[in-house]
């Protein structure tokens, strides 16, 4: 049978990884020029940088992708732990270094505030016990049905979908910084802190017992890695070519067009945006009105400078958070009253700290993430006046003469977003993980209308971050493989069975 994927980001090449396995002929269609989604790479002369994400957490789920093909992550690039796992700057000398392991940060927050080491000993336990329940239980259903969620493990839960994460950590730590150490993970859901189900604290066992790990190259190896095993399993790769049009006969999709031919298939999946994708189908035929995507809750977008440093920079670490603002006062721009904040919080990797080969020696490279509300408008002038705000807050914060040693800029924002990757608002990170957006509440891997269209990644479940998109390709496939061993026990084929 053949299977044509949109998209060659992490979840479109984990389902094409998936359905090659099993037996089908798949191509993917990518509409850039290189795979990875937003995992592609930026290089200007011997500068890289990764264009989307920095952190390579869980790497537990890594291991069990490669493990399906019989495959090790290091088969494929080098990973390795870092210490500090990353630092917050709160003001001109008033940081916290999160140092690697759990017993380390249990001391640091016993240091700082007599107490709350013994809260997070117990805090941490709590959230091991989630992410072996969301690992295990949760995070590799498809989201058909409420009654997935229905076990033991998770109705012992229940009451940590009604409560925050917000809420569990305030009762348990005064200290405003390092409550922000604990609810800094939560950006990566999308949501505040006080709309986070405190059931997402197992992210808080990644950050602090699993740990936060460098690869090698950039996480950008790690997508080179996805497309070297999909071709060994006889994936083909089509690159500059997007999907026009997606062809329906007799409530089946056909095959799609691309500028440059017809791609017939017996089942399609789309990595690519899941409101571009239904943009191509007539009304009829999608799962989603307009009116549905208007009021779903989306995690934010971002504004992003990539900046390369002659000299190196003191004062900061791999992964610097740039604190020293009003966190409540950006959280409201971001999702209460969406717009750009005046003083926001930002994020800079300073990744050539543990990895000279992303830069010349005796340079430095960055990247700055400010999170913005999606859905707003960038212009030259703004992208301008951010780029010299933080410039201007580093120099302060960390004594370095910064702004007269930046050999060179590039910025990336919303409108970059659209283009590039059709994100619906100019999304960054997908859908916000709020309690009414969690699991079987997320938008659908199967098409209502159409038996063999499927939908993966950020969208769909489980949600945003590298290796959920993995979990996600494999969802897809599993539900694609399912209804097409369905059509298949009606049908003969040449070439052998579907599944394997």
């Amino acid at each position: 049978m053949k299977t044509v994927i949109m998209g060659a980001g992490f979840a479109s090449l984990s389902a094409a990884c998936y359905m090659a396995r099993a037996g089908h002929e798949v191509v993917v269609l990518e509409k850039n020029a290189t795979p990875g989604g937003r995992a592609r790479q930026f290089v200007r002369g011997e500068f890289r940088f990764d264009m989307g994400p920095t952190f390579y957490w869980m790497p537990d789920l890594f291991e069990r992708f490669f493990a399906d093909f019989g495959r090790r992550p290091q088969d494929y690039y080098r990973i390795f732990r870092l210490d500090p796992s990353y630092e917050i700057v709160f003001g001109e000398d008033d940081r916290i270094a999160l140092p690697a392991g759990a017993e380390a940060a249990a001391a640091l927050f016993e240091r700082v505030e007599p107490g709350s080491g013994r809260f997070l000993e117990r805090f941490l336990r709590s959230a091991r016990n989630n992410y072996r329940t969301a690992v295990e239980r949760v995070i590799f259903r498809p989201g058909l049905s409420p009654l997935e969620l229905v076990m033991p493990q998770t109705v012992a839960r229940l009451p940590q979908f009604v409560f925050s994460l917000g809420h569990k950590v305030r009762r348990g730590v005064r200290d405003e910084r390092l409550r922000r150490v604990l609810e800094f993970p939560s950006l990566f859901l999308g949501a505040k802190p006080d709309k986070t189900p405190s059931f997402y604290r197992f992210m808080n066992h990644a950050d602090m017992a699993l740990g936060t790990w460098h690869v090698e190259g950039g996480i950008s190896r790690v997508a080179d890695a996805l497309v070297q095993l999909a071709e060994s399993l006889g994936v083909r790769i089509e690159t500059r070519h997007p999907v026009r049009e997606i062809v329906v006969e007799r409530s089946r999709v056909c095959g799609v067009r691309t500028p440059q031919d017809f791609f017939d298939a017996d089942c399609l999946i789309s990595g690519a945006d899941y409101h571009h994708t239904e943009s191509l189908l007539p009304a009829r035929l999608r799962n989603y009105s307009e009116t549905y995507w208007r009021h779903k809750v989306f995690a934010p977008s971002a504004m992003l400078f990539y900046i390369g440093f002659r000299g190196r920079v003191g004062g900061v670490s791999h992964h610097t958070l740039f604190f020293d603002t009003s966190f409540e006062a950006h959280a409201s721009k971001l999702y209460d009253r969406p717009g750009w904040p005046e003083k926001p919080l930002f994020y800079a990797s300073f990744p050539s700290k543990s990895d000279p080969t992303l830069c010349p020696a005796g340079c430095e490279t960055a990247v700055v993430l400010i999170p913005t509300a999606a859905g707003l408008t960038d212009t030259p002038d703004l992208r301008a006046s951010y780029f010299e705000q933080v410039i201007h807050r580093m120099e302060c914060l960390t004594g370095e003469r910064l702004r007269e040693r930046v050999l060179f800029s590039r910025s990336y924002a919303a409108r970059d977003f659209v283009r590039d990757y059709n994100a619906c608002r100019g999304n960054a990170y997908g859908l916000a993980n709020t309690l009414s957006q969690t699991a079987f509440l997320r938008p659908k891997v199967c098409s209502r209308r159409l038996r063999n269209l499927f939908y993966t990644g950020q969208l769909t479940v489980p949600g945003p971050g590298v290796p959920t998109a993995l979990v996600s390709g494999r969802i897809a496939a599993e539900c694609a493989l399912s209804r097409c061993s369905e059509a298949a026990a009606h049908k003969t084929f040449s070439y052998g069975s579907t599944l394997r």
